[in-house]
């Protein structure tokens, strides 16, 4: 398995996309709740949503650049797939995603 890492964004490879999954019509993998930047890929690729919120890339080019204000690029391979895990912080309240 393959990982990349952006801020609070996990992206790691994944044999498949679940056929219950939707494809969106941008690629935004996060939005930063504090900055109002967002984690996302503008080429070569497609986000797809699954029925339990679960975020998927699918890089269909030669490769994929995952773009953020406040990070430096990354590049995704493709073809291939990704899964897409926001990291979460855990207060007295509620377990809830990193403000970004």
């Amino acid at each position: 398995m393959v990982m990349y890492r952006q801020g609070d964004v996990l992206v790691s490879s994944v044999r498949s996309i679940p056929k219950s999954a939707v494809k969106q019509d941008r690629c935004v993998l996060a939005l930063g709740e504090a900055t109002g930047h967002a984690h996302q890929i503008h080429e070569e690729a497609f986000l797809w949503v699954d029925t339990d919120g679960t975020k998927y890339v699918e890089v269909y080019g030669s490769e994929a650049t995952l773009q953020h204000e406040e990070h430096g690029p990354i590049v995704l391979p493709g073809p291939g797939r990704y899964r897409v895990t926001q990291q979460r912080e855990y207060s007295p309240e509620e377990i809830r995603n990193v403000a970004d």
